[in-house]
């Protein structure tokens, strides 16, 4: 029996997202295009230096289980909040999508994680994030009939800086194949993949990872190379298959020896990219589980990604199905 299309597993993180030049950046020192984990007292430094922002549910695999919901998918989620304002703000976004989610939040300590996202005026978003609660985390919150009733179960490779996560995401993999069912990673970004390197490529080589997606810096960092040609031939040897997302160029996919271009979407204006690689792989998954071709898996994932970088923040303010209907991908 299949209860759900996609399950992910990742931080649950409230983004707080405001506008930036870049002397911002460089005045406090936050590493431009990148996830910076940081502490409570950076975090309200930050906040107090921060100008008007939004609040937003976020946190990569959240974004992605909420695409799936938007598509039409039968989504769940696994992720970690305290019972605080921002917790409620989390688990309310992610039950009125119509996403599965029953992680017991915490009792107040320590708080539900959030991330102060600078966007700067080419679009491009450098996060800071305080993972609070996100790090508690284990192998008590895996629901095992969810795992086993899930076509692909998907975690972000943020969630293997918390160490107790690492249980968590090993036991949803043994569960996921002892049900014949597959398992997917994305990299997150490439600092990630420089902290985690050789246990990411250990994921993949044993198998425990059937399905990476990554962007063109995640691939290049994971095999030490300048060599993207290279680099896209030692992926199609480490995994099954693997989705590369190339920014304005598309994507590139590559299962059994293959190689399949995807065309970008068209894009007027790029107002931030919070988001972007989530959503691709929400299209992506949401195609993989319900039998359409790699291509059009491809082409669900660009126009997902190509809609959520014209907005601010990384949940989708429209309907991603209607938007497939609209451009004629389904019915």
């Amino acid at each position: 029996m299949t209860a759900f299309d996609v399950l992910t597993i990742g931080n649950a993180i409230v983004d707080i997202l405001s506008r930036c030049e870049e002397d911002f950046l460089v005045d406090n020192e936050i590493a431009k295009g990148a996830m910076n984990l940081i502490d409570a007292e950076r975090s309200a430094l930050l906040y107090s230096r921060m100008g008007p922002a939004i609040e937003a549910s976020g946190g990569s695999a959240g974004n992605t289980a909420s695409g799936v919901a938007s598509f039409g998918g039968k989504a769940a989620y696994f992720g970690k909040t305290s019972r605080d304002k921002l917790g409620e703000i989390f688990a309310h976004d992610m039950k009125a999508q119509g996403v599965h989610f029953a992680t017991p939040p915490l009792g107040g300590t320590p708080p539900t994680a959030s991330s102060m996202i600078f966007i700067t005026p080419d679009g491009e978003r450098s996060m800071n994030t305080f993972l609070g609660a996100c790090v508690e985390l284990g192998v008590e919150d895996v629901e095992p009939e969810v795992v086993a009733t899930s076509k692909v179960t998907y975690f972000e490779g943020y969630l293997w800086d918390p160490p107790r996560a690492k249980q968590a995401i090993r036991e949803c993999a043994r569960i996921a194949h002892e049900n014949g069912r597959e398992m997917s990673m994305t990299l997150s970004d490439s600092f990630c993949v420089d902290r985690w390197r050789d246990e990411f490529l250990e994921l993949m080589r044993s198998k425990t990872v059937d399905i990476v997606f990554a962007n063109r810096a995640e691939l290049l960092a994971l095999y030490q190379t300048s060599d993207f040609d290279g680099a896209l031939d030692m992926i199609a040897r480490d995994c099954d298959l693997a989705a590369v997302t190339l920014s304005e160029e598309g994507s590139i996919i590559v299962a059994k020896g293959e190689r399949i271009p995807v065309q970008p979407l068209a894009v007027d204006k790029v107002v931030d990219t919070t988001g972007a690689g989530d959503l691709y792989a929400a299209g992506f998954l949401f195609g993989y589980t319900n039998g359409f071709g790699l291509s059009d898996c491809g082409r669900l994932g660009s126009l997902a990604a190509g809609l959520v970088i014209q907005q601010i923040g990384p949940r989708l303010q429209t309907s991603l199905r209607q938007a497939a209907r609209d451009a004629g991908f389904i019915l």
